[in-house]
C-alpha cells in the first residue's frame, strides 16, 4: 500500500502523522481505439484518490485473449497518456490483474467498469484483487464500446447521426452485424444509444477561462475517432498558446466534406472524446465551417492553427480559413504523425473478419459470465 510519508504512520483515515497520504488508483485494459467511455473511467477512477496509474496489456496478450487489436501497443500507450485524468502508463501490465502488480506499482487499489472481462479461458480478469478486498467498481459508459465503434466502420452506418425524428432511433440488429441494441448484444458491450447529458460535459470541462495576458489558440475540424494523429497536432498546438480552443464541426458538415458514413462519431461524442485531452481547454460545439470575424473576436483568438492535410473549400470557393491567413495569424502544423480516420477504417476493413470473430467470441463469453451471473444471485436470495 502507498504512503506519502515513509516513516509515516497511518491510520483508518488515511492520514499519515497528520498528512493525507497519496492514494494510487491502478486501473488496466487494452485501451484499443481509447474512445470518451475509457476516459470516463479513468476520470471516474480519478475521483477515488490521487494518482491514476493505467496498465496496459502488450499486443501479444490481447491476440491471445481477445484476438489482434487495432492499435499497437505504443499508439495506445500515447493515447492514454493524452487523458487528462491519467498520471502515469505501464506497458505490460498482465491480463489477469494480480497482486503483485498492485504491490509493484504502489497502487492501494484496482478500479475497473461494472462489466466483466474474461481471459480466453473464461476467467473473471480480476477474481484475485476482488477476493484480496482491493477492487472498486465504477459505472461504465453506455452508449459506447470499441465493439460499436468497430460495427459502424464495418457497416458504414449512418445511424449516429441521423437528424430530425430520426435522431434517436436505434437499429436491431444480430450480433454478426454488430448492431447498435443491447438487447441484441452482450449486455455489456451491446450499445443502446449514447445521451448526452449537459452533467457529463461539465464533468470532462476542466471549467477554466484563460487568464489575462494567454495567448489564445484555436483549431477547427472534425475529429473524428480521436487518434494519435489528433493528439500530435494539438499537442504541437497547445505549445503555441497558453490556452487552446477545439472547434468542432457538425455532423452534416464533416460528411459534406468527409462523404460515405462520416462521422462514425457523432458530434456529441466527438466534443466528450476532445475534452478528455489534456492539451485542450475549451471546445466549441458546432463550430462554423470558415473561421470568422465574429469567431476570433469573440474569443480573442491570437493564433488560428491546421495540419498538413488538405483544406476542403466550402462551397468549393471559399478558403475557411482567409480571414486568419489576413489577420496573419494562421499557422500550419506539421504533427509528424501520418494517422488519419480513414487510415483507421481501412485497418478494420482489412482485417474484417477478424474483428468480427473477435467481437463474437467476446460477446459468446460476457453473455456466458452474465448468466452465471444471474444465477448467482438467484441462489443468493433463494438461500
Amino acid at each position: 500500500m502507498s504512503e506519502k510519508l515513509v516513516n509515516g504512520n497511518c491510520n483508518g483515515n488515511n492520514k499519515c502523522n497528520g498528512t493525507k497520504k497519496e492514494v494510487r488508483v491502478w486501473c488496466d485494459g487494452c485501451y484499443d481505439m481509447v474512445h470518451f467511455g475509457h476516459a470516463n473511467s479513468l476520470r471516474q477512477a480519478k475521483a477515488l484518490g490521487d494518482k491514476v496509474i493505467v496498465g496496459i496489456h502488450t499486443d501479444e496478450e490481447i491476440t491471445k485473449h481477445k484476438g489482434p487489436p487495432v492499435f499497437t501497443e505504443e499508439e495506445r500507450v500515447k493515447m492514454v497518456k493524452g487523458i487528462k485524468w491519467v498520471d502515469e502508463v505501464v506497458l505490460g501490465a498482465p491480463y489477469v490483474t494480480s497482486l503483485e502488480v498492485l504491490d509493484q506499482n504502489n497502487c492501494d487499489f484496482c478500479v475497473h467498469g461494472d462489466d466483466i472481462t474474461m481471459t480466453a479461458e473464461g476467467v473473471d480478469t480480476y477474481h484475485l484483487v476482488k477476493s484480496a478486498n482491493r477492487y472498486k467498481e465504477v459505472k461504465r459508459t453506455a452508449g459506447v464500446s470499441t465493439t460499436d465503434l468497430v460495427g459502424r466502420m464495418l457497416l458504414l452506418t449512418r445511424n449516429h447521426f441521423r437528424q430530425g425524428s430520426a435522431e434517436y432511433d436505434i437499429e436491431k440488429e444480430g450480433s454478426s452485424n454488430m448492431g447498435q441494441d443491447s438487447a441484441a448484444k452482450s449486455p455489456w458491450t451491446g450499445c443502446s444509444q449514447f445521451l448526452p447529458t449537459t452533467q457529463k460535459i461539465i464533468q470532462f470541462s476542466d471549467g477554466k477561462s484563460p487568464q489575462p495576458g494567454d495567448k489564445i489558440g484555436y483549431a477547427a475540424g472534425a475529429f473524428d475517432l480521436f487518434h494519435v494523429g489528433h493528439l500530435d497536432f494539438l499537442e504541437k498546438a497547445r505549445k503555441l498558446c497558453d490556452y487552446l480552443i477545439v472547434g468542432l464541426h457538425t455532423d452534416p458538415v464533416v460528411n459534406s466534406y468527409k462523404g460515405s458514413n462520416y462521422p462514425i462519431m457523432n458530434l456529441h461524442e466527438r466534443v466528450l472524446s476532445v475534452l478528455a485531452c489534456k492539451f485542450v481547454n475549451e471546445v466549441v460545439i458546432g463550430a462554423p465551417y470558415c473561421v470568422t470575424e465574429e469567431l476570433l473576436d469573440h474569443f480573442k483568438i491570437d493564433i488560428v492553427c491546421h495540419g498538413s492535410t488538405p483544406i476542403a473549400l466550402e462551397d468549393g470557393k471559399i478558403d475557411p480559413y482567409s480571414v486568419p491567413k489576413m489577420r496573419t495569424i494562421f499557422e500550419t502544423i506539421i504533427s509528424g504523425n501520418d494517422m488519419t480516420t480513414e487510415r483507421i477504417v481501412e485497418r478494420i476493413i482489412s482485417h474484417r473478419l477478424e474483428y468480427e470473430r473477435r467481437n463474437q467470441a467476446k460477446e459468446k463469453k460476457e453473455i456466458e459470465a452474465f448468466e452465471a451471473l444471474q444465477r448467482q444471485k438467484q441462489t443468493q436470495k433463494a438461500g
